[in-house]
């Protein structure tokens, strides 16, 4: 039994992206379909897919690469709120993740957003992710 799902999730990704696989599929939860969009909004991933077939449903994700390089585009993804230490941040400390350069997904009372979202809304919650 995984005690994180989040934690899960996000390993998923890093791995498959080390690895250089073009597809992972991952099982779904509301709270990583909300940060699936998020992550394909911001362009870290090339497309997405929810699928129902079991009673959990999965989530296929097409990984993105440079067209060049063939470096994955996301060079780092890491889990900063953990269910043994939560992480919280109000509106005026919201992180900045290099320099503005990443993001941080955040969990706040309006759903879940970026943390340049949640500085615009004026809104803080608790720091799920680093990504960049």
């Amino acid at each position: 039994m995984n005690t994180d799902p989040i934690a899960d999730y996000l390993t998923r990704i890093r791995n498959a992206a080390s690895a250089g696989h073009r597809v992972v599929e991952i099982p779904s939860s509301n709270l990583k379909k909300e940060i699936t969009k998020i992550l394909f909004d911001q362009g870290y991933i090339l497309s997405y897919q929810f699928n129902a077939d079991t009673v959990q449903g999965t989530i296929k994700i097409a990984l993105k690469y440079d067209k060049l390089t063939k470096e994955p585009v996301i060079k780092n993804i890491q889990r900063i709120s953990t269910p043994g230490l939560r992480k919280y941040a109000s509106a005026t400390e919201m992180p900045r993740v290099l320099n503005g350069l990443g993001i941080a997904i955040v969990s706040t009372s309006k759903g879940v957003m970026t943390n340049k979202r949640a500085r615009q809304e004026n809104i803080g919650g608790e720091v799920l992710c680093f990504v960049y």
